[in-house]
This record gives C-alpha cells, structure tokens and sequence, in this order.
C-alpha cells in the first residue's frame, strides 16, 4: 500500500479522518468561507459557458480590479472544480478562491450540471462520463478571457475531472499549464466498495443529496423525469446502475465505473504537470487506488498520514494544507 510522502500532522482533536471529512463540509466551515470569501464573491460575474451541442453550464468569474494606478496585471486565471453534489459555493471551492484571488489570480469557479443552480439549464441528466461538455465549456472560457494560460484545480469528482481534462488538452488546444488534484475518484468502482464498507454515513449523505437534486430536476422536466421513479430505488449503488442504463447508455453500474475511472495506465500520457494530494486515511477514496498510477515524470503523487476526504485542516479556523500546496503549485507554473 503507498506510503505518506508529506508530513501534515493537525493538532490532536484534527487527527481522525471522520472529523476532517466532516468538518470540511460542516455549517462551521461554511461560516469562515463566507468571510474569507467576501472579496472574491463582490466582484464574481455569472457566466453560462458553451458545452458544445446545446449544452450550457454556469461558472462564476472574479477578475482582478483594472484600471487604476494601484492595480496590477493578473497572476494568471486557475479554474476551480468541486465534487460530486458540491457547487461553486462549496467551502472549499470559496476558500481556494479567496486565497488564489488575494494572490492575484483571476478565478472561474464552473457548476458541473444539476451542480448549483443549474438543473434548468440542460434537460439531460448529469453523470460523471460527461467529459466533453466541460472540454467544451473550458475551452469557450479560455476564448473568452483571450486564451492566455491557465491552471485547474479540483476536488474528488472534481479532481478525477480535472486530471482528464489535462488528458486530453492537447487535443482540445486548452492552454493548461498546471493541474491540482485533490482526494481524487481514481477507481469509481473502489471508491463505492469503501462507502459500502465503511460506515454508512458517508453513503447516505450522498444519496441523500442526490435525491434532492433529482427532485429539483423533475421539477425543471417534468415532461421528461415526472413518472420516473427513481426515488424507489434505495442505495448508490443500485441507483447509480438504474440511472446509468436508462439515461446514460451503460449496460451496468461496472461499464459506468469504467467509463470514468483514471486507475491502471491511463495517466501514463500525462503531458500537464499534475499533483495529486491524498491522505492515507481518506474513508472514500481508498489510499490503494493510487498504488497502481504510472510512474510519469509529469505526475507527482503526495499522500498524508491525516486529512481524511478533502480535509486537510491545519486547525480550528479551518485553514487547510490543500489550500497552500493550490496556490504554491500555480504560483510555480503560471507566470
């Protein structure tokens, strides 16, 4: 099994995964978001971006003042990525951007769809095999804000997203420069065994915010999703299975899994320098996943003893290690 390769050790009462999972995501996190976040949110434009085929999906820009003598040209732009049934205003999306915007970055924090408020936007069901359309939209940001470099970062779902995108960057001419994945969803498959394994806290959540986001879609489509009944269907697991046979063309849950998965050799042509930051302890997304990455000079894989999923709180203000290793590593890369 991988090793810790980066020394992080949280104060006492921050040392079990659960409560950096938890608190990470807690009401008391969202508190010092907000507050960190102010400036960040003061000065954010509402953006629907292209997705290719009809396909919208919303972002929010904030931009580096311009036009006065005390000001000075942005950083760079880094585009930010939350996890599954998260949104642009998770806490963890707020603070990374509050700390890259006070750097000097300009910052796009991109809504998946049904992510956010946006079920309305498209009458097709989200899942997590629509690669092109974020392609797409990331690649009308880029025309948009006069395609100069840029750097992408992102969380579980969104981390596993982001390392595919620099995947196939070349190939829909991004001008990526740098990738930071956190807690990434390396082995789908993997990551629903744990949830089924471990305490069932962690499956529940989920599917009970999933449940309230397919609610809010059949509202938005009722024509399309009104005798639906999917709330019937009880588990991640068999839900995921009945969502992605009837809507997403896959004969089952596993071909589904694979579609998105990054395991084995498929980062092995990794062009983009990437680092993934992931804790030994993380109860979704097991350390084991990410024994079998290729060896790829472009890669740089570090696992903490501590940090639980998407944590890394160095202490009860809710600062985290995720946070610093974003900025430093865009601070490296995009000049």
């Amino acid at each position: 099994m991988i090793k810790p390769s980066l020394l992080f050790t949280p104060p006492l009462g921050l040392r079990n995964a659960h409560t950096q999972s938890l608190l990470s995501s807690s009401p008391l996190r969202r508190v010092f978001a907000r507050r960190r976040s102010v400036a960040l949110r003061a000065v954010e434009q509402a953006w629907v971006l292209d997705g290719g085929e009809g396909v919208r999906l919303q972002g929010f820009y904030s931009a580096q003042a311009q036009g006065t003598a005390q000001t000075r040209p942005p950083r760079g732009l880094v585009v930010l990525l939350h996890g599954w049934e998260g949104s642009v205003n998770s806490s963890y999306i707020l603070t990374n951007g509050a700390r890259l915007y006070a750097a000097g970055f300009d910052v796009f924090r991109l809504n998946f769809r049904d992510h956010g408020d946006t079920h309305h936007l498209n009458p097709g069901i989200f899942h997590s095999c629509r690669l092109e359309e974020v392609i797409s939209a990331l690649a009308d940001l880029q025309q948009r804000v006069e395609s100069r470099p840029w750097g992408l970062a992102g969380y579980s779902l969104g981390g596993n997203f982001a390392l595919r995108v620099a995947l196939n960057a070349e190939r829909a001419h991004l001008n990526l420069t740098r990738v930071v994945s956190v807690c990434p969803v390396i082995d789908p498959a993997g990551a629903m065994h744990a949830m089924e394994q471990g305490i069932r806290f962690y499956e529940r959540y989920f599917e009970r915010k999933w449940s309230r986001s397919l609610k809010i879609k059949k509202k938005c489509f009722p024509e399309l999703y009104g005798d639906d009944n999917w709330h019937d269907v009880a588990g991640l697991r068999a839900r995921t299975h009945y969502l992605a046979t009837r809507y997403a063309g896959f004969a089952d849950a596993d071909s589904y899994f694979a579609g998105y998965s990054i395991a084995g050799e498929r980062l092995a042509p990794l062009k983009i320098p990437a680092t993934i930051l992931t804790s030994a302890d993380d109860p979704v997304v097991p350390v084991a996943d990410f024994d079998g990455l290729p060896a790829n000079p472009n890669l740089e894989v570090l696992v903490t003893r501590y940090g639980g999923h998407c944590g890394f709180l160095k202490n009860w203000k809710m600062e985290s290690l995720a946070e610093d290793l974003i900025l430093d590593r865009m601070l490296r890369e995009i000049k």
